[in-house]
C-alpha cells in the first residue's frame, strides 16, 4: 500500500496571506500544496492564474499540486508549467484531445493528472492510464469550496485499484470534496493514497494544522 498523503487545498486559505499560509502548511506537514484553478467558464468561479503560482513558489518547498478547471485547457498547460506546478492535473472535457495534453505535460517534465467530475465514468480515461500518473477523483462537483462528500464515488476508487492490480500500473489515486475526519477512512480504505481537504485542515481545532493533517492520515 502507498503511503498516504495530504494535499491541503489553499482554496480555504486566507487569501490575503497565502504566502504566510503556504509556510504554515510546510510547517504542519503536509506533503504538498493543492492548488485549484477555476476560470468561471468551466466551473462557476474565478481563483488564481500563473502569476499568483509563480510568486507562491518562493515561499514554499513543497511540490504544487495544481488542478486546472479552465477550459480550453490545453493552451494553458505551459504557462502553469512554468509558474511551478509540480502536477498538472487536467478534466477530459476541457480538452479536444485528452492524449495530445497529457503528453504536453509530460514533455514539460510535470507529472499528468487527470480528474474525474462525480458523473465522469473511470472508462473515460481506462486506455490512459498506463500513461498518467494521478487519477483524481472528485467528490463534489467542482467550483466550490465546502461542499459535501457524495459517498457514490468511492467505487470509482475500487474501480482504479483493481485496473491497478490486473494491469500492474502504479499511478496515484488521489481524492477532493468534502474530506473530513468522518470520510477519511472509508476513502483511504478504498484506496486513495493522496487526500485533498480544504475546509477541515484549516478550520478545523482552531486551525491548528499539523493537528488536522495527522488525523485526516490516520484509519
Amino acid at each position: 500500500m502507498k503511503k498516504i498523503q495530504v494535499s491541503p487545498s489553499i482554496l480555504s486559505a486566507d487569501f490575503s496571506q497565502l504566502g504566510t499560509e503556504i509556510k504554515r502548511l510546510e510547517e504542519g506537514g503536509a506533503d504538498m500544496v493543492h492548488v485549484d484553478v477555476m476560470d468561471g467558464h468551466f466551473v462557476p468561479n474565478l481563483t488564481i492564474g500563473p502569476p499568483v503560482i509563480k510568486e507562491l513558489r518562493k515561499h514554499c518547498s513543497l511540490k504544487f499540486d495544481v488542478h486546472l478547471m479552465i477550459s480550453s485547457v490545453h493552451k494553458y498547460i505551459e504557462a502553469y508549467a512554468d509558474a511551478g506546478a509540480d502536477i498538472i492535473t487536467i478534466h477530459p472535457e476541457a480538452t479536444d484531445n485528452l492524449i495530445e495534453s497529457i503528453y504536453k505535460i509530460k514533455k514539460l517534465k510535470k507529472k499528468v493528472g487527470v480528474s474525474l467530475n462525480p458523473k465522469t465514468k473511470v472508462d473515460v480515461i481506462k486506455e490512459y492510464l498506463n500513461n498518467i500518473d494521478l487519477v483524481l477523483i472528485m467528490s463534489v462537483n467542482p467550483g466550490f469550496g465546502g461542499q459535501k462528500f457524495m459517498p457514490e464515488v468511492l467505487v470509482k476508487i475500487q474501480e482504479l485499484k483493481t485496473i491497478q492490480k490486473n494491469h500492474k500500473l502504479n499511478f496515484d489515486i488521489e481524492i477532493d470534496g468534502g474530506i473530513n475526519f468522518e470520510n477519511s477512512k472509508s476513502v483511504i480504505e478504498a484506496g486513495a493514497n493522496i487526500i485533498v481537504s480544504g475546509t477541515t485542515i484549516f478550520k478545523s481545532n482552531n486551525g491548528d494544522i499539523k493537528k488536522n493533517i495527522k488525523l485526516l492520515k490516520s484509519v
